[in-house]
């Protein structure tokens, strides 16, 4: 057997060179995930108007609540699963697995049930008007429709980078976005499907490249595999998995919440044409952070397999390579959203008027974001290795604690520009909190 390839070699290898190999896939996988969500608003920015790119950015909460309870099974068993392959327990490492894929049926179709049936007054809540709830709900009856395949999907992604496979996984997600790209074309410009085509090809890209990586698990030689009694609940696994999830499912709650606050304070100081532009803004941001969230899944199964094994050293190397590479990463974002905004903005759509706002709110939005990298990477650094209520106070205090606060007094005083300086005064605030717990940790690791 290549050592290479086994989970002990998580304990031995060069830290820079097992980084990389984790890291890598994870980057492209994260980063192919961005362009699916910016394809989409590229097609409908300019196959359905400036009215459906605004309807699409109104689904942003409510996709990062199904995010939420993504996150909430599928990284909670991720970093249970690297944790259990470190202290070499490959029965209860199974045990997980099977614990995942149920679980993500239970809350994809509860999700689902309720998202659907309460649909118009969520998106309303959310900052839709009459003009822009056409687009948004046709969008999401579709996405929500797949609910559980997308669940099963994210699940067994993150499944795939715990067993030692990011290579597997990135693949699947390219399958993902390749496929989705194309569908997308078809639907919207020679079906004349609009909105619904741009949510039917997600859909069915999805159903594909869960196809692929399920297969992974039902081979014979795989380590973890598919297995007939794996597939009850454990209580244990369930607790265990959902205390370490919940750092990620309640800041991607924490941020459902806050993208509906800010659509409302857009709606109401600049009108449906704010809400688009914050689509832009917000598609390029999350470019730069999904690949800083690869760094951190890259950083994730080193630093949890280390943690258990008590190799405290190897941990906090690879906690300062993820740092210095994700630090990179948001200075290149920051150069190219204050240097060529135009460029950017276009990409999305030729409306004047919504270009000129979204150029604005690039310029203000990514005044910090240099350090946004490193915030992400040190409070995923907790998550990683276990620490649930440290990971989610740091999760939580950027945008309940930091950002509403913001939200809700600057835009009075300074409108729309209110609105895009909130973030980075939120991002100041928290990368100062999460500096003096991260010390404090670095000593006690000594």
């Amino acid at each position: 057997m290549n050592t290479d390839t086994t989970p002990s070699a998580l304990g031995t290898l060069d830290i820079k060179k097992l980084l990389i190999k984790y890291a890598l896939p994870s980057i492209i996988a994260m980063t192919a995930a961005s362009l699916y969500n910016m394809v989409d608003s590229m097609f409908i920015g300019h196959g359905v108007g400036a009215d459906g790119l605004t309807g699409l950015s109104l689904t942003l909460p409510l996709m990062n609540i199904t995010s939420a309870f993504g996150s909430l099974v599928g990284i909670g068993g991720a970093t249970l699963m690297s944790v259990k392959l470190g202290q070499n327990d490959y029965g209860k490492a199974r045990m997980i697995l099977g614990n995942v894929v149920l679980m993500n049926l239970l809350v994809g179709a509860l999700l689902t049930t309720l998202s659907l049936t309460f649909l118009d007054k969520i998106l309303y809540m959310f900052g839709a008007s009459d003009d822009t709830i056409i687009y948004a709900r046709d969008y999401m009856r579709i996405i929500l429709g797949g609910n559980i395949i997308t669940a099963s999907f994210l699940g067994l992604i993150d499944m795939s980078r715990s067993t030692g496979h990011p290579t597997k996984a990135m693949i699947a997600i390219l399958i993902a976005v390749s496929l989705n790209s194309i569908l997308d074309y078809i639907f919207i410009f020679h079906l004349s499907m609009g909105i619904k085509g741009a949510a039917l090809a997600t859909v069915a890209a999805q159903v594909v490249s869960l196809i692929f990586v399920a297969s992974q698990f039902f081979r014979k030689d795989s380590f973890i595999r598919f297995e007939r009694d794996i597939f009850r609940l454990d209580g244990r696994i369930v607790k265990d998995m959902l205390a370490i999830g919940l750092s990620p499912f309640l800041m991607n709650l924490c941020s459902s919440g806050v993208v509906a606050l800010i659509n409302l304070s857009l709606k109401e100081h600049g009108g449906d044409i704010a809400i688009g532009a914050y689509g832009i803004v917000n598609r390029f941001f999350l470019l730069f952070v999904m690949v800083n969230m690869g760094f951190n899944q890259g950083m994730q199964p080193i630093a949890g397999y280390n943690y258990g094994a008590g190799k405290y050293d190897r941990l906090k190397r690879v906690f300062k390579y993820t740092v210095l590479c994700a630090v990179a990463t948001s200075t290149v974002g920051f150069i190219l959203g204050q240097l060529c905004p135009g460029v950017i903005t276009r990409m999305f759509t030729t409306n004047r008027e919504l270009t000129d706002m979204a150029e604005r709110g690039l310029h203000l939005v990514l005044i910090l974001f240099p350090l946004v990298g490193y915030q992400m990477v040190s409070a995923n650094f907790f998550q990683s290795i276990g620490m649930a209520k440290k990971a989610i106070f740091l999760s939580l205090s950027r945008q309940l604690l930091f950002l509403i606060p913001f939200l809700l007094i600057m835009p009075r005083m300074l409108g729309t520009d209110g609105v895009w300086l909130s973030i980075p005064m939120a991002d100041l605030v928290s990368i100062t909190v999460t500096t003096i717990m991260l010390r404090r940790e670095m000593k006690k690791l000594r």
